[in-house]
């Protein structure tokens, strides 16, 4: 295995400290590689094509994938460390602030009380926003419309593996109105989440439960209780190696509390993200660190990261080595902006991406 025989962990940093799970690596060659397989991008396209767009004007392209540098988790057998409980990614507080989702009104259907009307797949209204005001570790610049894994390793539930609550719609307005309501007097059993046990907060405060700047969303049953998040999370499907595992941006995930299994639980976390202005720019940033092996932008610098080690990959062998369609994920080459066929929309970000990249 690539990843193993040309670094020396012995050098990487890793998290939690005294037991690593996942490793600050970004440009190894199995990673590289991984992104840059044909069938990734296929499934990434086919993923993005889900959505769909209410502004027919939105420079916006699910056919051509980006390439999204992110690490690798090792998770060892009896592994209870890296234990993550409820949560999703993409900001916190953001969602509830205006220069935050507020600024594509993702979310004004459930704040107008018409919970029913919010579409979790449609992008336009995701182009302007910024989901990570307070430059959080771990934060996400790129929109990544899936998170998403390539699964290393054959895993089952109990063994480290990734649970989901599936329910995106339900559970987004519910933890988005959470702080508009405080319970009544303690009462303990089903009575607690009757309807007439709630009211709304009057005076309001400022809590947003689960909610802390500079992190991720977390949930937990003491602070959403309706969720009832010890029954909605429900483990994936066993996985195999080549398996690739992706959600929606939307959706609360976790991992098992505890790997119970035998043998280690490991994946390359490799998310699905469609071509758009912004997330031109941050590949343009991460173009220059990929090819001077520093971490990407999005992550902590790690002094000279990869960049001395032995078996890294140079932009003149990647070149060499990938499909024309996996350069243009990476940055490296332009999109066909002027081919035949292509959709106006398409056409029109593709040149404005050419453009932020230097290729016009």
């Amino acid at each position: 295995m690539l990843l193993l025989r040309d670094l020396w962990f012995d050098d990487v940093v890793g998290f939690p400290t005294e037991n690593p799970a996942v490793y600050e690596l970004y440009w190894s060659p199995s990673q590289i590689l991984a992104r840059a397989h044909p069938n990734v991008l296929r499934a990434q396209a086919f993923l993005m094509s889900h959505w769909r767009s209410a502004d027919n004007n939105a420079l916006i392209s699910t056919s051509n994938p980006l390439s999204y540098a992110d690490r690798l988790r090792m998770r060892a057998p009896g592994d209870a460390k890296f234990a993550l409980g409820p949560h999703i990614d993409g900001g916190s507080c953001e969602r509830w602030e205006e220069d935050g989702y507020g600024r594509g009104a993702v979310y004004d259907a459930i704040m107008a009380g018409n919970w029913e009307k919010y579409d979790p797949w449609e992008a336009s209204c995701r182009l302007p926003v910024k989901s990570d005001l307070y430059n959080g570790a771990g934060g996400c610049s790129m929109f990544r419309m899936f998170q998403a894994w390539l699964a290393m390793s054959e895993v089952k539930g109990g063994e480290g593996h990734l649970m989901v609550c599936p329910m995106i719609k339900e559970a987004t307005a519910y933890f988005l109105l959470r702080p508009f309501f405080s319970p009544g007097r303690a009462v303990d059993g089903p009575a607690y989440l009757q309807p007439d046990h709630w009211t709304l907060e009057n005076p309001t405060s400022s809590l947003l439960q689960g909610a802390v700047p500079a992190n991720c969303q977390e949930l937990n049953p003491s602070l959403h209780p309706h969720l009832g998040l010890e029954d909605t999370m429900i483990h994936i499907p066993r996985v195999r190696p080549g398996d690739y595992v992706a959600w929606h941006c939307d959706t609360i995930h976790a991992v098992d509390k505890v790997h119970r299994g035998v043998s280690d639980s490991s994946v390359m976390y490799i998310p699905a993200c469609p071509l758009t202005e912004a997330n031109a720019e941050y590949l343009a940033r991460q173009r220059e660190m990929f090819a001077e092996g520093l971490p990407a932008p999005d992550f902590p610098s790690s002094n000279e990261g990869e960049s001395e080690h032995r078996g890294r990959l140079t932009p003149e062998y990647v070149m060499k080595n990938i499909s024309l369609e996996a350069q243009r994920a990476m940055g490296l080459v332009a999109f066909p902006a002027e081919a035949k066929g292509v959709r106006e929309q398409e056409r029109v970000v593709m040149r404005r991406a050419n453009e932020i990249l230097g290729f016009a």
